[in-house]
């Protein structure tokens, strides 16, 4: 870490204040921001959709559990995933503790992955999660919701992602990561409220408001410039390995083409 200037606690506290009133700034502005999501016009949903859970098959209406609101977590994992992503598996793992406060508030969260459900419950009790995951194997979910391409997408690169053309840092890969919101009223229809992906997930990832405000920031500092340059799934940290660009996790006796 480079040598910081130090001051007196006078001079602190004027440059503390300074900062504050951007702070208070940009909270106002934040606020302005989510009243214009609020105002936002829904999507009604036409096609039914249905999903391998461990139970068995589970509709999307299902996974509401009976509130009236459902964010859905888009996890970047295809079948046979033989690697994991870490920026979904560090997402994720802020939301058990917060699952009692979110069903008591009327939102019901829910994971859902394009891998089939026996190879997303290996993932899940391996890092023991207990929020609802199901898998989208066997629908168009993913792809009607742009978080999976078809290889003849990838391949002519007319793959959309973020509500315009994939990055090129996706190249390759059929599957990334977002979130959707739904809301279902009393007659049962589902509407579309909001999605985001990329960094638009980055409210989600409570850990960058604590980071934030340390000494060294997010100190993401190496290849790239993101969370893949620290992040682990959190069994791995102490263990070696190395993720890609794309945030996908390799652990160190990996011998995979991506080493090639």
């Amino acid at each position: 870490m480079e040598p910081h200037r130090v001051v007196s606690r006078e001079e602190w506290l004027k440059a503390r204040v300074a900062l504050l009133v951007k702070e208070k700034e940009l909270t106002r502005r934040r606020d302005a921001l989510t009243d214009e999501r609020l105002e936002l016009p829904w999507l009604k949903i036409e096609k039914r959709y249905v999903f391998d859970a461990p139970q068995g098959e589970v509709t999307l209406a299902y996974l509401f559990d009976g509130r009236s609101q459902l964010f859905i977590k888009h996890f970047m994992m295809g079948p046979a995933a033989a690697h994991q992503c870490v920026g979904c598996s560090l997402e994720v793992d802020h939301i058990d503790g917060l699952l009692p406060h979110l069903q008591n508030h009327d939102v019901t969260y829910a994971v859902i992955a394009r891998a089939p459900i026996e190879e997303i419950e290996v993932v899940r009790r391996r890092m023991g999660w207990r929020f609802p995951w199901v898998s989208s194997f066997r629908s168009d979910f993913n792809y009607d919701f742009n978080v999976s391409f078809t290889p003849e997408q990838v391949a002519s690169g007319q793959a959309k992602y973020n509500f315009k053309r994939a990055p090129e840092r996706a190249a390759g890969l059929h599957d990334l990561s977002g979130a959707s919101v739904f809301y279902q009223d009393a007659a049962g229809d589902i509407f579309l409220t909001y999605s985001t992906f990329s960094r638009g997930g980055e409210p989600f990832l409570g850990i960058y408001g604590l980071l934030d405000v340390m000494p060294m920031g997010r100190n993401e500092t190496g290849p790239t410039h993101s969370l893949g340059d620290w992040a682990r799934p959190h069994d791995m940290y102490g263990r070696g390995g190395s993720v890609e660009g794309n945030g996908r996790y390799h652990a160190a006796a990996c011998s995979c083409s991506a080493h090639a």
